[in-house]
This record gives structure tokens, sequence and C-alpha cells, in this order.
């Protein structure tokens, strides 16, 4: 096979390799190595660490993890940022993360060269130190080196498509692209101020929050503007409906395509780009299943470092380890930082790889401890710190959960049309919803007029008129039942609840309100 004279169905066909079901299983002998091989064995099995899959065999040591944090690991691995395809940077997609400056890993598995994920990796390695530090690394937070991601540690784009249809309608009218528009002393708006006279912002243009970048008009009306042939023609009435640039931090226009539709509509496609430097709240997580936020970053002189001049890129919270055993990651800090001075790259193969004893006579041949562990002074008081620490290189991923993606809050914002109360959802820019658990602490603490806040004066208050008489619900002041306005008396209540009666009422269900002075 490697000398390239059969192929792998050449092997299949002579009878040396061969499928076999989950019930041919049970009456097979199958050696799992060939030193295993009986005289009454039937089969060897070609590898086993192809138990695993794609996504399970890119972590290092698996076998001396706990099993679910191998599941967590293969469903973060998908949330990575990294490097996707070699025409990454051609292709228009919807949505695209990218990593800036991607690394292989430096304890590598045999999966990992099967599938080529060292040619197109989704992370870095990163110097990690193991300790306590600052109080803003509990609950598996991490603290990262302000110098290294000044360096591009972490560093990632991402890349967002934004379409356009420039319409033809049945009535003769289509949308236009047009200039920006100009005050009446000849200046442009400042929003609109990287506009072209073709109504699109160029490839390489800086867009701040609520920039246009596509000028679009549409036709006002449905009227026949057309006209019948040999009639006057009526010019239609065109609206803006520019498309702006909606987020906090600046991007740039990476390209703009214009093509056509299935139905022969013109298409115009922009990609916008982002450079994002990991910031407070964004997510990473190594191969392991250890995931955390970043809870600090901590200029580079208050980074603690070893007596070698080492400064940690990340420091994680030792408490992360021993209720989740993760063994494997303990493994991969050694053997990383083995191969790291010894300059070549380690494996950590399921059910094989760098054998620990050996990665430990490495770190003792080169004036390393064989624990990994190493004396570090403090950076901020100087002296040393009271413990040898575990430091080492770890293949660290940046998943795509970002805080600039999920941040939310408001004040006052749009409401819904029909119950009036505030819409919900990021997108709609909704409010902070006050749920049923929330509303039951507040009961337990005794907090009446919180609630009545939270749930009326801050969501959907109206005020109604009552008849004190028959009980039903006036209007201005004037009881239609009574026909009189002397027993009407105000009161606010949620929209929602007069809207319930309202509804009521149109199925003949009559709900009456009784009225009590307090």
């Amino acid at each position: 096979l490697l000398a390239g004279a059969l192929q792998f169905d050449d092997f299949l066909r002579l009878g040396l390799v061969e499928y076999l079901d989950v019930n041919e299983e049970n009456d097979c002998m199958i050696a799992i190595y060939e030193s295993e091989i009986k005289p009454y064995t039937t089969h060897l099995e070609i590898e086993p660490f192809t138990l695993l899959g794609a996504v399970a065999g890119l972590i290092p040591y698996p076998h001396h993890n706990q099993s679910p944090r191998n599941t967590y690991q293969s469903a973060m691995g998908k949330q990575a940022i990294g490097a996707i395809a070699y025409n990454q940077l051609n292709r228009i997609d919807t949505l695209l993360y990218l990593m800036v400056y991607p690394q292989q890993p430096m304890v590598k598995t045999k999966t990992i060269e099967l599938i080529n994920y060292d040619k197109l990796p989704a992370g870095q390695n990163g110097c990690v130190f193991v300790m306590s530090y600052s109080g803003y690394d509990i609950e598996d937070a991490l603290v990262l080196n302000k110098a290294s991601l000044d360096r591009g540690f972490g560093r990632c784009q991402v890349m967002r498509k934004f379409t356009a249809m420039v319409r033809k309608y049945p009535n003769n009218t289509f949308d236009r692209l047009t200039g920006p528009p100009t005050f009446q002393d000849g200046k442009v708006p400042e929003r609109f101020q990287f506009v072209d006279d073709d109504g699109m912002a160029p490839p390489g243009t800086r867009l701040e929050n609520g920039q246009v970048y596509l000028h679009k008009q549409m036709p006002v009306g449905d009227d026949d503007v057309g006209g019948a042939p040999g009639s006057a023609l009526t010019a239609p009435t065109f609206r803006s409906v520019p498309m702006s640039f909606k987020y906090p931090d600046p991007g740039y226009v990476d390209k703009v395509m214009i093509t056509t539709s299935d139905s022969d509509q013109t298409l115009i496609k922009f990609l916008l780009r982002q450079t994002r430097r990991p910031e407070l709240g964004d997510k990473f997580s190594s191969r392991h299943g250890q995931k955390g936020v970043c809870g600090i970053i901590v200029p580079h002189e208050d980074m603690p470092f070893t007596d070698r001049g080492v400064y940690p890129d990340i420091i994680m919270n030792p408490h992360g380890f021993p209720s989740r055993m993760t063994v494997g990651k303990l493994m991969e800090f050694v053997a990383s930082k083995a191969g790291a001075v010894k300059g070549e790259l380690q494996y950590g193969t399921c059910f094989g790889g760098s054998r620990m004893e050996d990665m430990c006579r490495v770190l003792v041949e080169n004036g390393f401890s064989y624990t990994g562990k190493d004396y570090v002074t403090s950076g901020i008081t100087g002296e040393p710190v009271g413990a040898y620490i575990f430091n080492g290189a770890t293949y660290y991923q940046r998943l795509k959960h970002m805080v600039a993606d999920k941040m939310h809050a408001r004040a006052r914002g749009p409401r819904a049309v029909l119950t009036r109360q505030p819409t919900e959802g990021r997108s709609r820019d909704g409010g902070l919803r006050l749920g049923e658990m929330e509303k039951d602490c507040l009961i337990g603490y005794g907090a009446s007029m919180l609630l009545l806040e939270r749930l009326m004066y801050s969501s959907d208050v109206f005020e109604v008129h009552v008849c004190g008489d028959c009980g039903y619900l006036g209007y201005k002041g004037w009881c239609q039942m009574c026909r009189s306005s002397k027993s009407m008396v105000p009161i606010k209540i949620p929209y929602a609840c007069k809207l319930l009666f309202q509804e009521l009422q149109s199925m003949n269900i009559l709900p009456r309100l009784v009225m009590e002075d307090i």
C-alpha cells in the first residue's frame, strides 16, 4: 500500500482485509495487536484507534480521560475557529469564522495526520500555567496575557454575507441604486459618505456603526405607472431603503459580488469583514472538554514568570482538574513541553502515543523537573510564588461563541402591535423577560410593588375607564351600557388584560370588574 502498488480495494479483493458485521464478530477471535496472534486467531484489528471517528480522534490521550469529557470535546471541536479550506478567502459564505494564525497541535494523533487536520488546523499552542491567579479565574474562567493578544493569540476574522435584491415589479417599475443623497448645500450626509455613484461602498471601505454600504430606492405605490403604449408615462416616486452596518465595532467591505438570481433578478452580495481579538467573555476550550471563558486580560508585566523568563499566554485554575479527571490534559502538558524542548512533535494517539516515561526523561535531560513543574516568580510582588507551578504548552481552541455576538440590553424599545408588550429576542431589540421563576422569587420576598413595576409598569400598562355600577369597560369616561358617565373610574391594568376582556366580549362572555374603595 505504501509503495503504491496496491490500493485498499485490492486488499479487499484479495481477501487480506475483510469487513466484519457486528453479528460475525461473535464467532471470530480478533487480536488487537500483532504480538497477540495465537493459533486460533481468525482476524487482526487494523488499528485500535480506528474505533474513534474523525472528531474524537483529534483528542490526545483520550484513553486517560473520563468518557463524558471526550464526548464534550467531540461537540466543541466542531465549534472551533480555524482554517476551513484552501479557498476560504475566495468564498462568500453566510457566516465564516477564520483564525488569523492557526497552528498544528504539538501533540498530534495518527487521526490528525490521516484527515489532514495539521494542514487546516483550528487552534493555537499556548503556554499555560496551572495556578490560581487574581480570583477572576474561578469557575473555569481563564486569565489571558495582554501581550499575547497583542501578538495575535486567538485573533480571528468574522465574515458575514448581506444580500440585496434589485427587483422588477409587475407594474413596470423596478428598484434602483443611486448615489448618496445630498443636502441643499451639496454636502453628503455623514452616514452616506462611503457610498459611490453606483450606490455601493467599494471593497476595502471601513464602516462604522450605522454607516450605509448600499443605497437602494424602491418605488412607492402599486399604480400602473408604465401606462398604455403611446400614452404619456408618469414617473414613479421612490423612497430610500439603505442597508447599513449594525455592529458596535468597525468592519470592512471585503467583497462585492453582482449576479442574478434564479428568477433573473439582480442580486448584490456584500461580504463584510471584522477582525476580533479575544475579549472578556469569549469562549475557549482545550481538546479535553475543558471549556471556559476569558475572565480577565492581564498586562504582561503583572504575569508570573519562570526562572528561564517564560511567561504564560493562559493561566488556568487548578480546580478544573480533580472532579473532571482529565488526566489526558496533564499528559498533553508534559508531552508538548518535552516536544518543545526537544524540537519535535509528539503523539497522543488513543491506546498509544508518546510514553510518559520517555517525556519525563527528555525533561530531566534538559534541566527541567520530571513533574513538569517550575519555580515561578510573581510579576506583581517580585517574590517567589509559594509552590512549584505545573506548566507546559497546550492546544487551545477559540470557539465561535463571542460576547460581541451575544451582548444585549435595552431600556425602552419596540413593542408588539397586538399586546403592546416589549418584543422578544436580541435581533428585534427585545426586552429582558422576568419569567415565572423570577416572579416566584419576588413573591417569596414579598416585594409586591417591585412585582407590579416589572410585570405592568415596565411592560404594557394601560389606563381604562370602568363603570362602578355595571363593571364593564367604558371609553373616555363614558359607559355605553349605562349611558352615563357619573360612575366611571380610571384604573391601570395590563393592556393584555384589557385585550382578553374584549376578546371574551366578542364571544358573548361579559367579564365584570368589581370596584372597591381601598
